[in-house]
């Protein structure tokens, strides 16, 4: 007969093996500098309401693939309405990484 510790040796290098892992991805965020004066030349402002089953640009409803062509360079600024989750605000922030002349704030 086999002792109980190798059954549940083998029972947890089982589940180890069968279980998925998830990678996090890194999303880089960087502060505001305080005290940093404004540009001279101004930048357009877009507003981004997010929900969870609702996106939209300056009052226009667009899909989360159509996101990137509407935006142009300037400030974005993000709000979230209460049932939007992390996830989505990741799903978002990922679509405009790395854009040229884009900022973007999310607003509280």
């Amino acid at each position: 007969m086999t002792p109980l510790i190798d059954v549940i040796f083998l029972l947890l290098l089982f589940f180890m093996l069968t279980s998925t892992f998830s990678k996090f991805g890194e999303i880089e965020l960087s502060n505001a500098v305080g005290g940093s004066a404004t540009s001279a030349t101004p930048t357009e402002r877009l507003f981004l309401q997010l929900g969870s089953e609702r996106l939209v640009l300056n009052g226009q409803p667009v899909s989360l693939g159509d996101l990137e062509t509407q935006l142009e360079a300037g400030q974005v600024l993000v709000s979230l309405d209460p049932d939007t989750t992390a996830q989505r605000v990741i799903d978002v922030l990922v679509r405009l990484r790395g854009r040229d002349g884009l900022s973007v704030l999310v607003l509280e």
